[in-house]
């Protein structure tokens, strides 16, 4: 029994599992560094280019309302031109001519006349 015994003392008893450390799992961004970066700069460049083109927009509105109002200065001229030229061809018939002259006192003379050849 004694070699029993000593067997029973050499027979290995199981070690307790070590349980392995576990680190806390890291947890993936869900966005990196680098995609903030560009999404940061897209969005800037968005911005910009909407605010450029919003500027231009309103320049060039500004261009067209400024275009309309000198369209209208020149019609206006245009009819004062042409009321003037009616003026202007009322005024130079021979009958105007000759009332004007008769109401100042002047009189027709012939001998005075002279005719200027067309060339």
């Amino acid at each position: 029994m004694a070699l029993h015994a000593k067997q029973q003392s050499h027979i290995r008893q199981p070690l307790p599992q070590e349980t392995p450390v576990r680190l806390p799992a890291r947890r993936k961004k869900l966005i990196t560094k680098g995609e903030k970066i560009l999404y940061v700069s897209f969005l800037a460049m968005f911005i910009f280019s909407s605010i450029l083109i919003i500027q231009n927009e309103s320049s060039i509105r500004a261009a067209a309302q400024e275009i309309q109002m000198i369209e209208q200065s020149v019609e206006e001229v245009q009819k004062q031109n042409s009321d003037l030229s009616v003026q202007i061809s009322e005024l130079s018939t021979y009958e105007h001519i000759w009332s004007e002259a008769k109401s100042q006192g002047l009189k027709l003379n012939e001998q005075n006349v002279k005719v200027v050849p067309v060339q």
